[in-house]
């Protein structure tokens, strides 16, 4: 049951984070009236993204620790690095990056360094999430067979 627990809280961290960066925020760009209107939504939402991120990553880190000390299986182990690395990138992001958009924007700073930034680290969050997710899913099937 934990195994697929797991799987589902990865998928629905890396799934979240394809569909809003790849998908939502392109069309906010698209459709609303204003670029200043749809970054305002954007941020919002990549806000939601966030605690989604957080959320998910903290209860994959206890499904995986949750077996026995010391006995964590190598796919547990691996999956457990990519989920700090998400993690922590999830909260650089919102905490450190988008203070620093939302200040280049209002006093003219270097909005292109820092949102290029931002989307780096949102981009690795996708990969450790993406990563995370093959390397449970792939076990589970392993372990099935």
């Amino acid at each position: 049951m934990k195994p697929r627990i797991s799987i589902l809280l990865a998928a629905l961290w890396w799934g979240s984070l394809t569909g809003l960066g790849f998908v939502v925020v392109p069309m906010l760009f698209i459709h609303l009236p204003s670029p200043a209107a749809a970054g305002a939504m954007a941020a919002k939402l990549f806000t939601a993204q966030t605690w989604l991120s957080i959320s998910c990553a903290f209860f994959l880190l206890l499904l995986l620790k949750g077996k026995e000390a010391g006995a964590l299986t190598p796919p547990a182990q691996a999956a457990m690095k990519y989920v700090v690395v998400g993690l922590l990138l999830a909260v650089l992001v919102e905490f450190g990056m988008s203070p620093r958009i939302v200040n280049a924007r209002a006093d003219g700073g270097n909005l292109k360094l820092w949102h290029g930034l931002g989307t780096a680290m949102y981009v690795a969050q996708w990969l450790a999430a993406g990563w995370t997710l093959w390397v449970l899913s792939h076990s589970t099937k392993a372990d099935a067979a």
